[in-house]
């Protein structure tokens, strides 16, 4: 929605088509020179974990995004996606193809390779996926990358290194002077707080910051606790292995985007975790909220990621920790550097 409104500013028509839970519809907005139009298209939600109904409700979505979008794109000099619904590309790239339109392609996360990394291996059906993959990216325009490492990904697709073009995401929130943060979970009263706000899905890391975790409330029994304001589908199962492990938890469901920032704020570290298969094909968008409030962040992840580069770029180093992936002693360190603990 920001780009559109800058790109509507600049005097241009645009139309925004994207996807609702709640009631469909069409607003049409003058915007400086410009105008934008959003077309919302009902979708309703589903199950993520359940593979062959997350394929067929994407199939779906792509199909009605095109549709409600189709006389737009016929009118248009330019024709603007992203990656999400996932393979949104196989659908646009065809009929902008057909109708001789310019096209711009915000990669986000990576389809088929998040898959690939997620279950090990390419099976020879994901191969061919991949391939038809590549062949459609090579015929983009321009690919706007959301990070060095997502470049280097899209350069082994063997795309020309001219038409990528790095344009990061900007923090989807902003923190005023004197932001109120959230007042802290009853459970976690009294102790500093580790907040990981967000998804939690199958590319993030779990065990390593679990395991430090331990490590670190071994030490120090009453010194911190874990707020997962989280979904996603390994949410559930860290908030059961904090549990059994008796670690200090609390469990909220993420907050409405104008609430975030007092949830942010009321953060001691934050944390952000990723799986070495997946770098360069997932950047964990929440790492420029975390960076915008100032806190202290812990990443638990690789050098390669571009979360460290934002965050080593952009955070001062006594607030900010990076830990390799399967090094949990590193992150009972780290915790104590970050908390402060004497």
């Amino acid at each position: 929605m920001g780009f559109a409104r800058d790109l509507a500013a600049s005097g241009r028509r645009v139309t925004l088509v994207g996807l609702t839970s709640s009631d469909p519809g069409d607003q049409t907005v003058a915007l400086g020179e410009g105008t934008l139009t959003v077309k919302r298209v009902h979708r309703p939600s589903y199950d993520r974990s359940a593979w062959l109904r997350r394929a067929w409700w994407t199939f779906g979505a792509n199909l009605a995004l095109i549709r409600a979008a189709w006389r737009d794109l016929r009118a248009s000099d330019e024709i603007r996606f992203t990656g999400s619904p996932p393979y949104m590309l196989h659908f646009v790239m065809p009929v902008a193809v057909l109708l001789g339109k310019r096209t711009r392609y915000r990669i986000t996360d990576f389809h088929p390779e998040c898959l690939i990394a997620a279950i090990g291996r390419a099976p020879p059906w994901l191969r061919a996926i991949r391939a038809v993959t590549n062949f459609w990216r090579r015929r983009v325009d321009v690919i706007e990358v959301l990070g060095e490492d997502q470049r280097r990904r899209i350069v082994e697709s063997r795309v020309a290194t001219e038409r990528i073009e790095l344009v990061r995401d900007p923090s989807p929130v902003r923190f005023q002077a004197g932001v109120c943060a959230t007042a802290k979970p009853a459970a976690l009263s009294g102790r500093s707080i580790i907040l990981y706000s967000g998804n939690w899905g199958v590319a993030h890391d779990v065990e390593t910051f679990l395991d430090g975790f331990g490590l670190y409330c071994a030490r120090y029994p009453y010194a911190a606790g874990v707020w997962l304001n989280a979904t996603g589908t390994r949410a559930d199962a860290v908030e059961r292995s904090l549990s059994m492990r008796r670690l200090p938890h609390a469990r909220s469901r993420p907050v409405e985007l104008a609430a975030l920032p007092g949830v942010l704020a009321a953060a001691d570290v934050h944390l952000i975790t990723l799986c070495d298969g997946f770098v360069g094909y997932v950047l964990p968008s929440k790492v420029y909220a975390c960076v915008e409030s100032g806190r202290p962040v812990l990443f638990v992840g690789s050098s390669e990621s571009d979360v460290h580069l934002v965050c080593s770029e952009r955070i001062p180093p006594r607030r900010y920790r990076r830990v390799d992936v399967g090094k949990p002693a590193d992150v009972m360190h780290a915790l104590t550097e970050l908390l402060a603990v004497e």
